[in-house]
């Protein structure tokens, strides 16, 4: 499917639930949320309808999300379903790696690919200070088990926070030389709880890369929001996700799908279109989709000294 602006759109992002076990700081409110009733939440049944619509428009490309997917029973069934649509030959999930151990290897036989491990801090500590109680130690043990189970590469999405992480950039970065594990550092949002931290903990991408002059460029992977380096000899790569300092709009190739029936062509935008309506009409689906996809905003506007246009807050949205 190729938009009004010429971009070619193949992956969707599914949140499967607003739900988290961890509260981090940038997130989650720390006294949680509240529980939405059954009918609220989308169903499996009517995901898979939607991604199937999406697949014959072009979508093959699927990225499970959250809140934290892994608490929602049955995924490992809806990944499977999933693996069955034709056209999709991607499936991937982002998790915060707590409840990964147990589950990775019934979701890679389910047809899981890959998986994105949100992780911000190599200190135990530090670890349980920012998602308020996490244990670090089930996350390592999550990309051990990942890396021996071959659902490779493992890629890590570390939020920049000055004056927090910053001083761990090298460590982190040090993951990539023996393994193949993909690093990347991604800048800090003013959207949702992330608005309280961003004058004082924002820092760009830029200002690491020029800290790491080790630091080698590698070219960047089609529709990839990274920009990719690596260590010299390294396995892994490090890459650099820059919404605000050096923004990807006009390579985006994604949509959202929220938890609620929701699809947000743009993160950063206040549309939303309720495709709910939708579901039990095969045409009618994919037309709808189609006029999403092919009307999607040509950019978002956080560089500009804005705010997030998006009226829900990140863990709303599915990241």
């Amino acid at each position: 499917m190729i938009d009004k602006k010429g971009r070619k759109i193949n992956y969707l992002r599914v949140s499967l639930t607003d739900r988290c076990n961890l509260r981090c700081v940038y997130c989650m409110p720390e006294e949680g949320i509240i529980k939405k009733t059954h009918d609220d939440i989308f169903r499996f049944q009517d995901i898979l309808k939607v991604i199937k619509a999406a697949s014959v428009l072009g979508v093959n490309k699927v990225r499970f999300t959250g809140g934290e997917p892994l608490i929602v029973k049955g995924i490992d069934k809806l990944i499977y379903e999933t693996s069955k649509i034709q056209g999709i030959n991607d499936i991937s999930l982002s998790t915060n790696g707590i409840l990964l151990s147990d589950t990775v290897q019934e979701l890679k036989k389910a047809g899981l690919n890959r998986v994105n491990i949100s992780l911000d801090t190599l200190d135990r500590e530090k670890y349980k200070e920012i998602t308020r109680g996490g244990d670090l130690n089930k996350v390592m043990d999550a990309i051990d088990k990942c890396l021996t189970l071959g659902v490779k590469p493992v890629k890590i999405n570390a939020v920049l926070m000055k004056g927090f992480n910053d001083d761990e950039i090298e460590s982190f970065i040090n993951l990539t030389k023996d393994s193949p594990i993909h690093v990347r550092f991604i800048e800090l949002m003013p959207i949702g709880e992330g608005v309280k931290f961003f004058n004082d903990s924002f820092m760009s991408s830029k200002e690491v890369i020029k800290r790491y002059p080790q630091l080698i460029p590698v070219e960047r992977e089609e529709f990839s929001t990274a920009e990719l380096y690596k260590l010299q000899g390294g396995i892994g790569k490090v890459g650099f996700i820059n919404p605000l300092s050096c923004k990807f709009c006009s390579e985006c190739n994604r949509i959202r799908l929220t938890s609620e029936g929701g699809i947000k062509p743009c993160l950063h935008s206040e549309q939303e279109y309720n495709i709910k309506k939708y579901v039990n009409n095969e045409a009618l689906l994919i037309k709808e989709l189609e006029n999403i996809m092919y009307n999607k905003p040509l950019e978002h506007h956080l560089g500009e000294g804005k705010l997030s246009g998006s009226k829900k807050m990140m863990f709303q949205i599915g990241g």
